[in-house]
This record gives structure tokens, C-alpha cells and sequence, in this order.
């Protein structure tokens, strides 16, 4: 078991301590839900063009897709937000890792819903060395099928929580992507994926790194 598989598996003990079972309830529905929708068999696979992307960094730059490939391979990655403790995790995995990929000549950035002044309190808590982007509205989450919106059921539970999608995301439109990393060749390839309904679930780093 790799440490970030260690790391989600203490979270999963500790908030099934914590929280009452009605809650736990609601976040497993709602992981039945998204599996049963297929949602990751039918986004974007390995072998399709990845799009073209202009994203907002905390910065208030643009940063332009096509610029990043003339340097060579991009790294994308898709989280939920703040609020969720397992993207927490990802980011600070990706940041210890940063240094490989440079090696290799790899650019990561990672793309939430959020707005950019929200990403850049998250980029400045775990001191992040690489840009965190704003996909406004779901844009390029929806190109790339990736995007649904969250039931009822789990809104009002997450506001039970102190959780307001509305606040993060500066819009009422209730949606995340699910977990999702993507390994993109200079020519828009989409070379590896790792794509999961659950989001309990993240990418092995070293899988990744191992790809390049």
C-alpha cells in the first residue's frame, strides 16, 4: 500500500468514527450513484485528443494549454476543492513527487471548480510549486465527461456539514468532477488516464510517474 493509500485509509477510519451513519450512508449512495451512472467509462479515454484549455491561475494569468506542450508532457489533474480532505491528500502527494516530474520534463497542474481566490488560499496552505487552475462552470470538465451534478440528497448533507458548493465554487450549479488525471502528449494524445466514480479513490503516484 502506497503512503497516500494509507493516508485515505486512516480518513475513511476516522470519519467513520466521527460522523453518524446516516452521513456515511449519504456518501456511499452517492458513490453507488456515480458508479452506476458509468460515468468514467464514458468520459474521454487513452488515445483520444485531449481539448485545448485557456484556465485562470491564482494569479488571475491565463494559462494556455498549447503553451504548456512546447515544453513537453502535461499533466492535468481534476479535484473536487478545499473542503474535500482526499484531494488535501492528492495535492500534497503530487507536490512531494514535483521534483521527478521536473526531471522528466514535466509540466502538472491541477484544475478544480472553484474560484481562483479559493485556490490560492489552497495553493498557499500547502505551499504548492505548481499552478492550480479555475475551470469556471465546468467547462472543460464537461468536454472531457467528467462533470455531474450533485443529487439533493448530498447537497443537504454537505451543508449539514458547513460545506457550501455555492461559496467555493461561486455559482449555483451544484456540480464536481470526479477524480480524474490525465497524461497528455505534445500532440494532444491522451496517454494515461486514471478516471474513478469514487472518490474515495486516487491515483497511485508512482503508476503515474512510471508512465512518463
Amino acid at each position: 500500500m502506497t503512503n497516500l493509500a494509507k493516508k485515505i485509509e486512516e480518513i475513511n477510519q476516522n470519519l467513520a468514527k466521527q460522523l453518524p451513519a446516516e452521513i456515511i450512508n449519504v456518501f456511499s449512495q452517492s458513490i453507488e450513484d456515480l458508479k452506476n451512472s458509468k460515468i468514467d467509462q464514458n468520459s474521454i479515454q487513452v488515445g483520444y485528443k485531449f481539448p485545448d484549455f485557456n484556465l485562470r491561475n491564482t494569479n488571475n494569468q491565463l494559462i494556455h494549454l498549447h503553451e504548456l506542450l512546447k515544453k513537453g508532457k502535461v499533466i492535468v489533474a481534476f479535484i473536487r476543492g478545499t473542503w474535500c480532505p482526499y484531494c488535501n491528500l492528492q495535492l500534497k502527494a503530487l507536490q512531494d513527487h514535483l521534483e521527478l516530474l521536473h526531471q522528466k520534463d514535466v509540466t502538472l497542474v491541477v484544475i478544480t471548480p472553484q474560484s481562483e481566490d479559493n485556490n490560492k488560499e489552497l495553493e498557499l496552505s500547502h505551499k504548492l510549486n505548481f499552478d492550480l487552475l479555475t475551470d469556471q462552470n465546468h467547462l472543460l470538465a464537461k468536454q472531457l465527461g467528467i462533470s455531474f451534478q450533485l443529487p439533493k440528497y448530498a447537497i443537504d448533507t454537505y451543508e449539514k456539514l458547513g460545506i457550501s458548493l455555492s461559496d467555493y465554487n461561486k455559482n449555483d450549479h451544484n456540480e464536481l468532477p470526479i477524480p480524474a488525471v490525465y497524461i497528455i502528449d505534445t500532440d494532444y494524445t491522451i496517454i494515461y488516464q486514471f478516471v474513478d466514480s469514487n472518490y474515495m479513490n486516487r491515483v497511485n503516484i508512482q503508476d503515474l510517474i512510471d508512465q512518463l
